[in-house]
């Protein structure tokens, strides 16, 4: 029944998850909540998101605060606060920081997957990094679970 699955959370709250969810991350609608149509996340970048490839599933992104800058196939876009962008499966595309403070994002995966990646990539912490940044060769394996690449230097 619909009406089973109303979820209301309060400012600032944030659904659970399998493994606790670092400030960066606010889960707002679990894939479970959905019935798997989508995730929806309050995202903080705080680190650059290298260039990679979901071949499942659409994103898109809503700017709360901030700028962000998006490499969408070969292009380049600056995202200020209040700009939406749809991010269609299998294009290539990267996600950085534009401005002096990290812009903070509503994020929807369709279908839904999102929150449970991000879970897996927390739980390999330091290991998926290399000098501090995220290092694609080390998150393809846990990506790939998910139906994402991302390229590799080299």
């Amino acid at each position: 029944m619909p009406g089973d699955r109303f979820i209301l959370l309060d400012p600032g709250a944030a659904r659970p998850g399998r493994i606790p969810m670092p400030p960066a991350f606010a889960v707002k609608a679990t894939t479970e909540d959905t019935e798997g149509r989508f995730s929806l996340l309050e995202v903080t970048v705080a680190k650059d998101i290298p260039r990679h490839t979901h071949h499942r599933a659409d994103e898109c992104i809503y700017v709360l605060d901030g700028v962000l800058e998006i490499e969408f196939d070969d292009r380049t876009h600056l995202a200020p606060q209040g700009t939406f962008v749809l991010l269609p499966r299998g294009v290539p595309h990267a996600l950085r920081r534009a401005g002096d403070r990290p812009p903070r994002v509503l994020q929807i995966s369709s279908p839904g997957g999102w929150e449970h990646y991000l879970e897996d990539l927390i739980e390999a912490g330091p290991a998926v990094l290399t000098e501090g940044r995220l290092d694609p060769a080390k998150i393809n394996p846990i990506a790939a679970r998910y139906d994402i690449s991302y390229q590799e230097e080299g």
